[in-house]
């Protein structure tokens, strides 16, 4: 029997055991928050760009790799999605400038394996395929190990392996290029939409240098070694993208305008009085789809919102009490002859759909002087709409608030209000986070944040995850014009946030602004819609997106101290690991003190890997043959706009957004037509300003923008006949623009050097593919309709079967600026059948109809033997 004493120190002992373990558990889950995030590395700029514009990664720009004795190199590889193409090189090693080792990627190959491993001239054993989900959704590590006594290749792929016979030279020297590289004559542009992070280069199994990849800006890819920086050509750095805000789209609408999201796509639809406009995030493409029922009415306090269930947009004349649908397959509401009732508004009133009862619910909002607490809801199947006022003083009346939908009914998020619902009596911010239950009908108080140094109101919905218990929300200052959208994220449960993100310009007055915050599940990105209407009835129409998930708004600290980080992850792992065998070892001393038997290690065997070569392709064979641009005297309107001077130096930079739009606006003016006139400029430019003022602007940008000008020496800007033009000597000056003109005005039969010449200048991209505006629009497409009807007319006009590799690459041409044309797709079906590549011609066949069910929402109706024979 133990006494008293004993007793006490075995209470004492246990007790201290219990601390050290929760000290150390509690550290260790300290260093793994302080574990730099996953969201870095290097993106890589593909197809989407013109070839002087895609990424590229040379480790060793001034030198090259020098190894005496066995050495590896790996990396972690991941891809981003919904691009245009997946082929080209992912890694080259290139030995003493004779021998190239390359790593790329196939996805026209009729086997699985897309991964294929290069040597010299010639497709090694070794290829592997990765899944598409990881692929797309996680980082892959791949291996390279050269074993110059074995003079073999192994490649790890995870956890399987390839090996290969390769002849290495003992004092061999190498280039590693990642991407695009213009290294001598092993140059190339084929690039796959990757991202890559964590290089690393091993010699005799020590590791000599390390690149992170997780920079944020600048063209250096920094080693951890001294004197080992990399350089980048065209750097997509993947924390920026988590960090700051994309910019993808702003225009301007005629009239009001409101905005929903199909976040399972991430389609955007800006609904106008007459024009449904969309934007697809991953594409950021922009359609103009006209109504065929007329002008549908958009009055102050109107809100819309999408439903994927009915794949439906509802208008809610929330004051009116009424619901209009729009059948996005005819294009037309089946109201539109609903007037206002200008007795209450409900502006920024809060919505969200709740699927247990299939019901649109609307919360709060404020018009003539009151704030609202109201509870209004429509339900989709009956189309009934009843009102009702919350039971108990939670809820209290406001607006600006951020309403997020659960599984149960809606998170809402603070705003701005009053207890009384009066303006006049003691208005102030609200920081409570409360919880509708759209069953019971009954809100619940979850916490109050504290009250913040600078007050804060909310865009109107917030982004909830309840399996991470955690919401995010947009919020800014009301007491100012000149205002911005801060991101920020916190928890369902603790009154906690924290700031997320760069910031976002936002124009605020009240009755004329709006904000909204979706997530696009398809790209996985955070979308900022802002919606600002002027004094002329037209609404300016922003679009930006920011990669999930985001960074706090101090990267450059967590930056500076990665490496300090990494040592206090380890430090921090070791010492809960240490305590646990400790305490393991104290608990069970005969267990511990057994001796471990280490499993036997299987010896090394080769993988069958059975290889048959993959056909040339079209990406191989580099569809159109190459003829050097000028870069020089040259104004380039296709793919993005590009101007340089007489002596090659790029001068794009010189334009701000305003004198860029001024200057192609007098430019296709001349070009295509005989000018514009100030009115019109005005118009389009200055269409919020007085006349005066309007003459003053457009004075002082035109003299800002001859100075520009002046340096391509032959292009000046006049203004004749009461016309502003660009006069432009086209002998001296290239503009694919005009160039263009020439071959398509007249709408003659092209002969096969004319299409040839046609791709030459297409091939850049679409027309001005990184700017849009309004009265851009119908350029656009007046020159994409020109352009297919050029391919169309050569193709009817010749014989498939007299050349049908050439009449693969007019199809091609047109799918460029059509990917659901039938005229195209039928002639590259039929080349391809003629060449006997039967599989090809089925993957064009099936890529088309899955494209056309994209974009028209039916199936195409025809199959492949109708159309071989039509």
């Amino acid at each position: 029997m133990r006494t008293l004493p004993e007793r006490g120190r075995l209470n004492m002992c246990t007790r201290l055991k219990i601390v050290f373990v929760l000290l150390a558990f509690q550290f260790f889950y300290g260093m793994v928050n302080l574990c730099p995030a996953q969201s870095y590395g290097l993106g890589f700029e593909s197809y989407e760009s013109v070839q002087d514009k895609r990424t590229g990664l040379d480790l060793s720009p001034d030198k090259t790799f020098c190894f005496d004795n066995n050495f590896e190199l790996s990396f972690e590889v991941s891809f981003l999605k919904h691009k245009k193409n997946y082929f080209g090189y992912i890694v080259r090693l290139i030995e003493n400038d004779r021998q190239n080792i390359d790593i790329l990627y196939d996805n026209s190959s009729l086997n699985k394996d897309r991964f294929k491993v290069v040597i010299g001239d010639k497709f090694s054993k070794i290829a592997f395929d990765i899944d598409e989900i990881p692929l797309y959704e996680n980082w892959n590590s791949i291996r390279l190990i050269f074993n110059k006594d074995a003079e073999t290749l192994t490649v790890f792929s995870g956890t399987r392996q390839f090996r290969q016979a390769i002849a290495l030279e003992k004092n061999g020297c190498f280039k590693i290029l990642f991407g695009a590289n213009k290294y001598k004559n092993f140059n190339t542009t084929d690039v796959p939409p990757m991202k890559i992070r964590n290089i690393a280069i091993k010699e005799s199994g020590e590791e000599k240098y390390h690149w992170n990849l997780d920079e944020m800006s600048g063209a250096k890819a920094i080693g951890t070694a001294k004197n080992t920086d990399g350089l980048v050509a065209n750097p997509l750095w993947i924390k920026k993208m988590h960090y700051e805000w994309q910019p993808l789209q702003t225009f301007v609408i005629q009239g009001p305008a409101r905005v929903t999201c199909d976040q399972t796509t991430g389609m955007v639809y800006i609904v106008g009085t007459d024009t449904l406009t969309t934007h697809r995030i991953s594409s950021n493409q922009v359609k103009r789809i006209p109504y065929q029922s007329g002008k549908q009415p958009l009055f102050m306090d109107n809100q819309v919102l999408y439903e994927k269930s009915t794949n439906s947009i509802y208008n809610l004349f929330i004051n009116e009490k009424q619901v209009s649908h729009f059948d996005t397959l005819s294009s037309k509401w089946d109201k539109s002859d609903l007037k206002a009732e200008l007795k209450t508004h409900f502006l920024h009133a809060n919505k969200f759909y709740s699927k247990p009862d299939s019901t649109i619910y609307i919360l709060g909002g404020y018009g003539h002087l009151e704030y609202k607490n109201t509870i209004q809801k429509y339900h989709l199947g009956t189309g009934n709409w009843s009102q009702t006022s919350p039971q108990d003083s939670t809820f209290g009346p406001r607006y600006l608030a951020a309403a997020g939908a659960a599984s149960d009914g809606a998170y809402l998020m603070g705003g701005y209000g009053s207890v009384t619902g009066r303006q006049i009596l003691n208005p102030r911010n609200w920081y409570d986070l409360i919880f509708f239950n759209a069953k019971t009908r009954l809100f619940k108080k979850i916490y109050d944040l504290k009250i913040p140094q600078d007050d804060f109101v909310f865009a109107n919905s917030m982004i909830v995850k309840e399996k991470e218990n955690a919401y995010y929300a947009l919020i800014f200052p009301k007491d100012k014009f000149n205002s911005a959208l801060q991101l920020i994220t916190g928890s369902l449960s603790r009154p906690e946030y924290k700031v997320v993100g760069s910031k976002i310009p936002f124009e605020f007055v009240d009755t004329e602004s709006f904000a909204d915050l979706f997530f696009d599940e398809s790209t996985g990105r955070f979308v900022a819609v802002t919606l600002f209407r002027t004094d002329q009835n037209q609404t300016k129409v922003s679009i930006y997106s920011l990669f999930s998930p985001p960074l706090e708004t101090a990267p450059a600290v967590k930056q500076a101290s990665a490496k300090s980080e990494n040592m206090l992850c380890i430090i921090g792992a070791l010492v809960a690991v240490i305590a646990g065998v400790y305490f393991y070892r104290r608990r069970k001393p005969s267990q511990a003190a057994a001796k471990v038997v280490p499993a036997p290690i299987e010896p090394f065997k080769p993988a069958e890997v059975t290889f048959s070569p993959a056909p040339i392709t079209e990406f191989a064979k580099k569809s159109i043959e190459t003829k050097a641009m000028p870069l020089h005297s040259s104004i380039m309107l296709f793919g993005n706009l590009q101007l340089f001077d007489d002596q090659g130096t790029e001068i794009t930079r010189l334009f701000t957004p305003l004198l860029k739009e001024l200057f192609l606006v007098i430019l296709l003016h001349s070009v295509r037509r005989e000018g514009i006139s100030s009115e019109k400029l005005k118009e389009l430019l200055w269409f919020d300003k007085s006349s005066e003022s309007a003459r003053n602007n457009r004075a002082v940008n035109i003299a800002k923008l001859k100075g520009i000008l002046d340096k391509l020496k032959w292009c000046h800007i006049s203004k004749e006949s009461g016309y502003w033009r660009v006069n432009i000597d086209y002998e001296q000056i290239h503009v694919d623009y005009a160039e263009y003109l020439k071959l398509v005005s007249d709408k003659r039969l092209l002969s096969k050097q004319d299409i040839f010449d046609l791709s030459q200048i297409s091939k850049r991209g679409t027309f001005l593919a990184d700017l849009e505006y309004e009265w851009l629009d119908s350029f656009k497409s007046e020159i994409s309709n020109e352009i297919v009807d050029a391919y169309l007319r050569y193709a009817t006009s010749v014989k498939i079967a007299d050349d049908p590799e050439f009449m693969i690459k007019v199809a091609n041409y047109i799918f460029y600026f059509d990917p659901v044309n039938e005229e195209a797709m039928t002639i590259k079906c039929k080349a391809l059948a003629l060449l006997g590549k039967h599989s090809l011609a089925k993957t064009t066949f099936e890529n088309f109809a899955r494209e056309y069910m994209r974009i028209y929402g039916e199936e195409f109706r025809k199959d492949m033997p109708e159309v071989l024979h039509s």
